[in-house]
């Protein structure tokens, strides 16, 4: 039991760096003016309200996603729904935890 409750939550180890080399596009979902006080390198804003209206602009681009907010729960929510969009998607947290993920 204790197991499968850690794996339940264990969470994937992803290589930031080489996501971006295969063009990954890095999707900060905060709001604008959460966006404009800070935000990973090449990150693009677009809030979680927004997210579903650029769906199809977004699976066009056929490149993975990688999603960030404040904490990890609104890029989560995000990268839910890309999933089931059928988008290569990686919730990589915090814009800060990517920025860092970046800078190794």
């Amino acid at each position: 039991m204790r197991s499968f409750i850690k794996n339940l939550f264990k969470k994937e180890k992803v290589n930031y760096t080489e996501l971006v080399q295969r063009g990954a596009i890095i999707i900060d979902v905060r709001t604008s003016k959460e966006f404009a006080q800070g935000h990973a390198d090449s990150a693009i804003n677009i809030p979680l309200s927004d997210i579903a209206n650029k769906i199809e602009a977004i699976k066009n681009q056929n490149k993975p996603v990688i999603t960030c907010c404040r904490s990890g729960a609104r890029s989560g929510n995000a990268a839910t729904i890309f999933k089931h969009a059928g988008i290569e998607v990686y919730n990589g947290g915090s814009w800060n935890q990517v920025q860092t993920a970046l800078a190794l």
